[in-house]
């Protein structure tokens, strides 16, 4: 049962007429007529009363003309939706280190969840090497890269907060005194970091030669883990501030002086195109972001 020849039908009866519906559609009157047969041969139904100068519809006919109507409203409405871009739905993936900078992006996502219920989010937790892997190979439609890093393969938008660097120290640790923390307080402190800010050069320049004699002991990729490691006194760890609740523990945050910081910046390949719900989410963080510096390079 084809919609065209439903619409054939809905004209038929609505002219009351084979010959005006056929003039009304263009095409001959023996055309119409045979596709009218076809479709009653095609349900095993009788949809006119013979004999009438009038179409008159049998009972199957009323019924099919009801649904006739449903069917062609829907079709209509769906092809003008898709085609104004109303339909909002599929997965939105995205991949981020861990930083409470991120929370706009968040905002928007909410946002989006709550008004487009057919919208699916994958939360992918990374450090920048595996962001950039998944982006190329297509798995992530967008990223959050955190600290000083090389967009030119990447459009990006710069998020407006930054992220604080300092350190997770027990309260009964004699740096813990310090209100902040200088590269002189950390020699030869066990200090456990990510890989990544341990080679990041905004950390090596505030720390500048001193930075040989500091006793890294490890790093970590979750920072509650290592948040459970700094508890026991065995090490402090390098993290940016806010990342994680330490209400109720030992723990204390304190920040490096001079202040580091590191931009967050949410990328997208060069090379691939947007899906419909990727670009969606774009636009509406883009207008709901009006203090960020949006740089498509």
């Amino acid at each position: 049962m084809e919609v065209r020849v439903l619409r054939y039908f809905i004209e038929v009866v609505q002219e009351r007429n084979i010959s005006n519906a056929a003039k009304r559609l263009h095409i001959s009157q023996p055309t119409l007529s045979r596709q009218l047969m076809d479709l009653e041969k095609e349900l095993g139904i009788t949809l006119f009363e013979r004999g009438h100068r009038q179409i008159k519809l049998t009972q199957e006919g009323y019924y099919l003309y009801e649904r006739a109507q449903e069917i062609t409203g829907l079709v209509d409405k769906t092809e003008t939706d898709l085609q104004s871009q109303k339909i909002i739905s599929g997965t939105l993936d995205i991949g981020a280190g861990e930083s409470t900078a991120i929370h706009p992006v968040m905002t928007v996502i909410g946002d989006i969840i709550k008004k487009y219920p057919d919208v699916k989010i994958n939360l992918v937790s990374g450090d920048s090497d595996q962001i950039y892997q998944r982006l190329n190979n297509g798995t992530l439609d967008f990223g959050i890269i955190m600290g000083p890093e090389k967009l030119l393969d990447y459009h990006s938008i710069r998020l407006p907060q930054k992220n604080i660097w300092g350190i997770l120290v027990r309260k009964d640790h004699p740096i813990a005194e310090k209100e902040k923390i200088t590269p002189e307080d950390l020699k030869g402190v066990p200090i456990i970091t990510s890989a990544q800010s341990k080679e990041q050069d905004v950390f090596r320049v505030w720390a500048g030669s001193l930075i040989d004699q500091y006793n890294f002991i490890g790093q970590y990729n979750l920072i509650f883990n290592a948040r459970l490691l700094a508890e026991t006194g065995a090490c402090l760890a390098l993290t940016y501030k806010n990342l994680i609740n330490i209400t109720g523990t030992g723990l204390v945050f304190r920040p490096l002086t001079p202040t580091v910081t590191d931009q967050n910046n949410l990328i997208w390949n060069k090379n691939r195109q947007l899906s419909n719900v990727a670009q969606f989410f774009l636009n509406r963080l883009k207008e709901g972001n009006e203090s960020c510096h949006y740089k498509k390079r």
